[in-house]
């Protein structure tokens, strides 16, 4: 007897094992374990039993086959209907049950009928063989299906085979007519001096026909069944010119010889891919972008960045960079560098200038620099007075910045007080505008931090101090305590054994002027300072103004040659043909020689101060180099705007996103500005900082604007004001500036900026919490939570928690709030609702659904 698991038996049947053993065990049978074997009686006596239990048959009857078995079924399901309660009422969805019961009968074989099978036990033999039933005819469909598409492969294979056969067919008629065409026209007489010519529309027939014979069958065949499984026309043999790589012209050409065996016609396409990297020469201006030098190399802009940032130099398609890291690129790359001057023209107009040309001696242009109140002013009011001609009233001191003063020894140039904004930024043009610094200091108040800092300009312009010590006729005076702080800084007096002069003076009195002139002149011979007289004239521009009647008027300083009326003058980016000139007393003159200041009118527009200013002798030249010094300016303006921001970006990123507030502060005394840093420095905070970039006594002047530009920061001016050059570059750049008086509302405005640069505070208020006590399935919806508001009220647009536990489970939104079946925007305390949850369908009874707000916070310092 074959005998079967009881757990495999429990699979076949369809019920469990647990349960199996159970109707064992009322069987009267002794199996207990599911690993037990069972045999056909004990099969025959459990179904004697369980026709028994079921009214079936008895005892007596345990050993007969079973003649026929019922199964019924039972299915429940929803069904809305909508029912009108009223002529105007609204439509309502009322739910309808419906129950759908199955019954069905199963008829057993005799025992001793062949093919008999085992008696079936809740009809799992029945549903086995329907899924074998429903097996075969799946294979079937799909045996039916491989050979239909076999059979219609077959058919396109032939419709290909059939198409390629006429179009050979065809070919080889149109090669017989074309060879016998050609051997009629060639026996027959031409006629002298008359050339014979196709028309032009023949010649690629021919061509295509000479190759016909030789094209590759296997490659032909492949386009005939790409050509039939997108259901495309075939185009004629006489129009495909694929193959054809010869010149198409209109003339007959001759057939080409074939030696042996067919050998295929040239092909060969007219671009080759070179076999070596092509090495160009690449032009490189002074500026240009990422775009263009990839085009000038004929690669794609992605390459070149990618070796920039291999370089270590992050870039973008439209990022200017300069001529040095151009060079490293193209050289990287494997091209060569040609470098382009935008300046050629300009060094070629000055090297014509200056061949050829005899020098003699000039006077020497001098600079008076110094700390605020220690006596500039003052001591060149008294200078001027006494050595100035009488017709100072109106002259060039109050219109140029610079005079003359004439000595039994000789002449010297005074620049009046430019400050260190003026004398910084001739240096950073390159321009040497002043041989001799004389450096201010009062006897009574000894080395401020400006004077520190005229020193240290002087220093890296290589400019020769002469020191002079005002302030002598206090009775407080200390001139000993000067030469001790100025050694501290290498500023070492003669009688010291060192260079510098010292000259004690007194602005009020006029003790000392003379020896200050004197000593003025004895450094300026040993610096044996020399000029051209004759040619065209160079110099600096000091300051310039718009005149409203006048229009741009420039102050130039002539360093060499001789400026006259009517040349034509290029003054940094501007240009223009002089049109007049005046003098220190206001006074037109004709002309103007080394370290003579004047006034200049006729320029285009005003020039910056610290710009160069040459005379030029052609007009065409002179504009070229004005419109090419614009665009250069214009580009370099650019860079430096887009190098800028991104330095910001990295100082942030690396700096963790902390918020910082750039400041310069400007004070009228040096304790003023120690308070001001101090208390405006323990504002910082972790997450806002404020960052002084610039502190120091005087007058908000250019060089703290630009500073300011650069930086991104905001001007404070404690007790000073801006001076005129300032107040216009603050207009144009839209620089932030602001003027106090007491510190406790420096110290407010500060704070307030901060306050509002602090990311606000985030806070969540829970609003109301719903319980849910039952959980309904639909089909449309998911999960519907049956809840009651307990605490607050739920919104609908509000984001949502579910806990379970006390502990959150997801967080998320709703996606429905009802009440009885209609839509709501709030439900309170003490009602119930239905509540869908976004996104989420494992509500279950017993959570709590947690509605919550978002509120922002202003904070404050």
């Amino acid at each position: 007897m074959a005998e079967v698991k009881i757990k495999d038996f429990a699979d076949v049947v369809g019920i469990p094992v647990d349960r199996l053993l159970v109707r064992l065990s009322e069987a009267g049978l002794t199996h207990s374990d599911a690993e037990e074997g069972i045999n056909d009686e004990d099969k025959a006596q459990l179904l004697s039993h369980l026709r028994h239990i079921h009214g079936k048959g008895d005892a007596k009857d345990a050993g007969a086959p079973a003649k026929k078995i019922t199964l019924r079924r039972k299915s429940v399901s929803e069904l809305k209907v909508s029912t009108p309660s009223g002529r105007n009422a609204p439509v309502r969805q009322k739910t309808v049950t419906v129950e759908v019961r199955k019954k069905r009968t199963y008829i057993g074989r005799a025992a001793d009928d062949p093919g008999t099978t085992e008696p079936q036990l809740d009809g799992a033999e029945e549903l086995e063989r329907m899924e074998v039933a429903k097996r075969e005819l799946q294979e079937q469909a799909k045996h039916r299906q491989q050979q239909l598409d076999e059979q219609l492969r077959a058919e396109q294979e032939e419709r290909a085979k059939a198409e390629e056969r006429r179009r050979l067919e065809e070919a080889a008629a149109k090669a017989a007519e074309s060879e016998a065409k050609a051997k009629v026209e060639a026996e027959a007489p031409s006629k002298e001096g008359e050339a014979k010519q196709l028309p032009t529309d023949e010649a690629p027939q021919t061509a295509a026909i000479d190759l016909a014979p030789v094209v590759d069958l296997e490659a032909e065949r492949r386009k005939a069944d790409r050509a039939s499984k997108k259901h495309e026309k075939v185009s004629k043999p006489e129009r495909r010119e694929l193959h054809v790589a010869t010149e198409k012209s209109g003339r007959r050409r001759k057939k080409p010889k074939l030696r042996g065996a067919l050998k295929p016609s040239p092909t060969k396409h007219a671009f080759e891919k070179p076999t070596a990297p092509i090495v160009r020469d690449v032009i490189i201006p002074e500026t240009i972008t990422v775009g263009e030098l990839a085009q000038r190399m004929s690669v794609k802009a992605p390459e070149v960045i990618k070796v920039m940032m291999n370089l270590g130099s992050m870039a973008t398609i439209n990022q200017v960079i300069d001529q040095d890291t151009a060079v490293v690129v193209v050289e990287e790359m494997g091209h060569r560098a040609t470098l382009h001057k935008e300046d050629a023209l300009e060094q070629e107009v000055l090297r014509a200038e200056t061949e050829d040309r005899v020098l003699l001696p000039r006077s020497p242009v001098v600079t008076v620099m110094g700390h605020v109140d220690h006596g500039k002013t003052s001591l060149l009011d008294h200078i001027r007075r006494a050595k100035v001609a009488a017709a100072e009233a109106g002259g060039i001191t109050q219109h140029i910045g610079a005079y003359v003063v004439d000595t039994p020894k000789g002449s010297i140039t005074f620049l009046d007080t430019p400050g260190h904004a003026a004398f910084t930024a001739m240096r950073a043009r390159g321009a040497q505008a002043t041989d001799l610094v004389v450096l201010v200091v009062a006897a009574d108040d000894g080395v401020m931090p400006q004077t520190v800092e005229a020193v240290q300009h002087a220093k890296a312009a290589e400019v020769p101090i002469v020191v002079a010590v005002n302030k002598i006729d206090r009775p407080d005076a200390e001139p000993d305590r000067v030469r001790q702080e100025l050694s501290h800084h290498n500023v070492i007096p003669e009688a010291w054994g060192g260079e510098n002069i010292f000259a004690h003076v007194s602005a009020l009195t006029g003790e000392g002027i003379d020896e200050l002139l004197d000593a003025i002149l004895l450094q300026t011979e040993v610096l044996e300072l020399a000029a051209p007289v004759d040619g065209p004239a160079s110099g600096i521009v000091i300051e310039s103004r718009l005149d409203k009647g006048r229009g741009p008027v420039a102050s130039i300083l002539v360093q060499s040659g001789c400026l006259k009326k009517g040349d034509i003058l290029l003054a940094g980016q501007e240009f223009g043909r002089v049109r007049g000139l005046f003098d220190q007393n206001g006074a037109s003159i004709e002309e103007a020689g080394p370290s003579v200041p004047v006034e200049v009118l006729g320029l285009s527009n005003p020039p910056n101060a610290g710009d160069e200013a040459i005379v030029v002798p052609d007009e065409r030249k002179v504009r070229e180099i004005a419109l090419l010094r614009q665009d250069k300016y214009r580009e370099v303006h650019l860079a430096r705007q887009r190098s800028s921001a991104l330095e910001d970006v990295f100082d942030q990123m690396s700096e963790g996103e902390v918020s910082t507030l750039n400041l310069v502060v400007k004070a009228d005394v040096q304790g003023s500005v120690e308070a001001l840093r101090e208390a405006l420095t323990k504002l910082s905070t972790d997450e806002v900082r404020v960052k002084i970039v610039a502190s120091a006594t005087g007058g908000i002047s250019e060089t703290d604007v630009n500073l300011a530009i650069a930086s991104n920061a905001i001007i404070i001016g404690f007790n000073v004001r801006a001076d005129g050059g300032a107040r216009r570059l603050i207009e144009s750049e839209g620089v932030g500036l602001h003027y106090f008086s007491v510190i406790y509302d420096v110290i407010d405005a500060v704070k307030q900026s901060l306050t509002g640069m602090l990311a606000p505070e985030v806070r969540e208020e829970i609003i109301g919490i719903a319980e849910v006590r039952d959980v309904f399935r639909s089909r449309s919806y998911g999960a519907i939570a049956g809840c009651m508001v307990i605490e607050g009220s739920v919104r609908r647009k509000n984001p949502i928690r579910v806990l379970r536990d006390n502990v959150v489970i997801y967080e998320g939104e709703l996606e429905s709030l009802r009440r009885f079946k209609e839509d709501a925007a709030e439900v309170k305390a003490g009602m119930e609702c239905g509540i869908g949850v976004k996104n989420y369908n494992d509500v279950k009874q017993g959570d709590q659904i947690e509605v919550f707000d978002k509120v922002q916070i202003k904070r404050t310092l």
